[in-house]
C-alpha cells in the first residue's frame, strides 16, 4: 500500500512541475507582447494614450475620440491614435485571456496540492490505523501465548537450577517407621516440643490439625498449633513463628520439631531462612507436607500478568482474600514462582544444619472420588434444639448427651482437588496433589519421601467421611515423620560427635 502511494505522491509532482514550467513559459510570452507594443507607441502618443484607456475600459464615452480635432488633433494624429487603441485593445483581451488561462492553471495547481496533501492524509491515516492494528494484534498474541504458556517453564525450576544439592530418597525407611506406628511401636520422645504450623485459609477451618493434636496429646506428648494468621504474607508470619518458638523454647527448656502443611511449610521455612542465626540450637527439624517451597502453578496461574483477563481475575481474588476473607493478597502472590524465586534467591535454608523432610502426595482422579466429601467443622446440635424448650422428664444426662452430639459440615473438597489435579495433569503433564506439583514440593538436599497411595491436598489436615481401615490415617502419617525427623537428627549429631 506504501508503494502504491509512493507513486501516487511522485505522478502528482511530475504533473505539478510540468504544469508549472508551462505556465511560467506562456507568461512570460504573454507579457513580452503588450510591453513591447507599449514601449513602442507610449513614446510617440504620450498625450493621447490617457484618453485611449479610458476608452478602452470604458471610463470616457465613443465621442470623447471622435471630437478629438476639435481638441487641436490633426487626421495623422486620428490614425495613430486609431492604431494605438487597437493595440491597447489587444493587450487587454490578451491580459484578459491570461488572467483567465492563469486562474484556471491556479485552480488546477491547487487541486493538486489539494490532492497530494490528501494522500498525504491519507498515507499516514492508514499508516496510523496499520501501526495501531499491528500494536492490538501483538499485544492480543502475547496475552494469549502468555495464557498458553501458563506455569510450563516455572514448574520444576528449583531442581534445574540447584542441581548441586542432591536429595535422599526416604520413602522406605517411612514405610517402615509408619507400619510400626500402626502396629502401636512408638518412637517420638517427651523431650521436644512438636509445634504444627497449618497452611493458607486455615482460620476459616477450625478442624486443621486438630485430630493430630488430639492424637498427639493422647500419647502424653506436648504438642501445639501455631495461631498465626494463615492469609498474612510469609515474612509476616515467619516473624510471628520465630516469637513463638522462642517462648516454646525458653518456656519449656526444649527444643521444637516442626511440621507444616502447605503454605505452612513455606512459612516454617522461611523462618528458619530468615532468623536462623537466632533459631540455632532452638529448632530441631522441619518436616514439610505437600509444601509448594518452589511456587505454585494455580497462584501463578491467577495472579499472572499479561495474560487474558488478568486484571479482571486478580479483582475477583481480591474481592474474595481481602473483602470475604479478610485476608491480605500477599500471602497468595507469596506463593507464585516469581516471588518464591526472589526469596529463595536471597535467604538460603539450612538444609546442611537442619534435618529437613519433603513429603509430597499425589491426588486421584478417578470418578469415584468425586462423591467423596470432607469434614471441614462439625455444628453442635443442643443449639439447634435449644430454640424449643425441652419437655421437663429430660433429664441432665440427656441434655448432656446433646451438647455431645455434633452435626459434621461437609465440602466436596476432595472432588475439588481431583478435578484441579486433572487440570494440573491435562495440561502441564505434571502429577500432584491437586494444588501442589511433586516437584515443586521437593526441598533440594533434603530427605523426599514419595509415598505411592493416592491422597489430595487437604487429606492430611482434613479427614473424610469414607474411610479405610487399611490404610493409616492423617495422624499416622504424622507421627512418622515426625518420628523420621528424630532419627535422621540423631544421625546427624552422632556424625558431628564422630568427626
Amino acid at each position: 500500500m506504501e508503494d502504491c502511494f509512493s507513486r501516487i505522491l511522485n505522478l502528482a509532482w511530475e504533473l505539478r512541475r510540468h504544469l508549472t514550467h508551462f505556465i511560467e513559459n506562456l507568461f512570460g510570452c504573454i507579457d513580452w507582447i503588450p510591453q513591447g507594443h507599449e514601449v513602442q507607441f507610449s513614446t510617440c502618443y504620450r498625450e493621447s494614450l490617457p484618453a485611449t484607456e479610458r476608452y478602452v475600459h470604458g471610463w470616457s464615452p465613443a465621442s470623447s475620440i471622435s471630437d478629438a480635432p476639435a481638441q487641436g488633433l490633426s487626421v495623422g494624429n486620428t490614425t495613430a491614435e486609431e492604431e494605438l487603441s487597437e493595440a491597447i485593445i489587444f493587450r487587454n483581451v490578451s491580459s484578459k485571456i491570461c488572467q483567465r488561462s492563469y486562474a484556471r492553471s491556479s485552480c488546477l495547481l491547487r487541486g493538486f496540492r489539494l490532492v497530494q496533501r490528501l494522500a498525504f492524509h491519507v498515507r499516514r491515516l492508514c499508516s496510523l490505523l496499520a501501526n495501531e492494528f499491528h500494536d492490538r494484534l501483538t499485544r492480543f498474541l502475547h496475552r494469549f501465548w502468555t495464557t498458553l504458556q501458563g506455569s510450563s517453564e516455572d514448574i520444576g525450576w528449583l531442581q534445574r537450577t540447584q542441581m548441586s544439592l542432591y536429595s535422599v530418597d526416604g520413602t522406605s525407611r517411612f514405610k517402615e517407621l509408619l507400619h510400626d506406628v500402626r502396629n502401636g511401636i512408638h518412637y517420638l520422645p517427651n523431650t521436644l516440643v512438636y509445634l504444627f504450623i497449618p497452611g493458607l485459609f486455615s482460620n476459616h477451618s477450625p478442624l486443621y490439625f486438630v485430630n493430630t493434636k488430639r492424637f498427639f496429646s493422647k500419647m502424653g506428648l506436648t504438642c501445639h498449633i501455631a495461631k498465626i494468621h494463615s492469609e498474612a504474607s510469609v515474612e509476616k508470619n515467619a516473624r510471628e513463628l520465630k516469637l513463638y518458638i522462642e517462648e516454646l523454647y525458653w518456656g519449656s527448656g526444649k527444643q521444637v520439631l516442626l511440621l507444616g502443611h502447605s503454605k505452612g511449610g513455606v512459612d516454617a521455612a522461611a523462618t528458619l531462612s530468615l532468623y536462623w542465626s537466632e533459631l540455632k540450637g532452638k529448632v530441631a527439624g522441619l518436616a514439610l507436607v505437600q509444601s509448594p517451597y518452589g511456587g505454585t502453578p494455580v497462584a501463578s496461574d491467577i495472579l499472572r500478568e499479561g495474560q487474558i483477563a488478568d486484571r479482571e481475575t486478580r479483582r475477583i481474588m481480591e474481592l474474595i482474600v481481602c473483602k470475604l476473607i479478610k485476608g491480605d493478597m500477599r500471602a497468595l502472590e507469596d506463593l507464585t514462582y516469581g516471588r518464591r524465586k526472589e526469596f529463595i534467591s536471597r535467604h538460603k535454608l539450612p538444609v546442611g544444619e537442619l534435618p529437613i523432610i519433603s513429603f509430597h502426595t499425589e491426588a486421584s482422579v478417578v470418578p469415584t472420588v468425586l462423591a467423596t466429601m470432607t469434614r471441614i467443622a462439625h455444628a453442635e446440635l443442643l443449639p439447634l434444639l435449644a430454640v424449643a424448650p425441652l419437655p421437663r422428664f429430660l433429664s441432665e444426662y440427656m441434655e448432656s448427651l446433646l451438647a455431645s452430639l455434633k452435626l459434621p459440615v461437609v465440602m466436596p473438597v476432595s472432588a475439588a482437588m481431583a478435578v484441579s489435579a486433572l487440570h494440573l495433569r491435562l495440561r502441564y503433564g505434571e502429577r500432584s496433589d491437586g494444588l501442589v506439583t511433586r516437584r515443586d514440593a521437593e526441598v533440594p538436599g533434603s530427605v523426599v519421601v514419595r509415598p505411592e497411595r493416592r491422597l489430595d491436598h487437604a487429606w492430611m489436615v482434613l479427614s473424610t467421611l469414607r474411610k479405610c481401615r487399611g490404610e493409616a490415617d492423617a495422624t499416622q502419617v504424622c507421627e512418622a515423620l515426625m518420628a523420621m525427623l528424630v532419627e535422621i537428627g540423631r544421625k546427624k549429631e552422632s556424625l558431628l560427635i564422630s568427626c
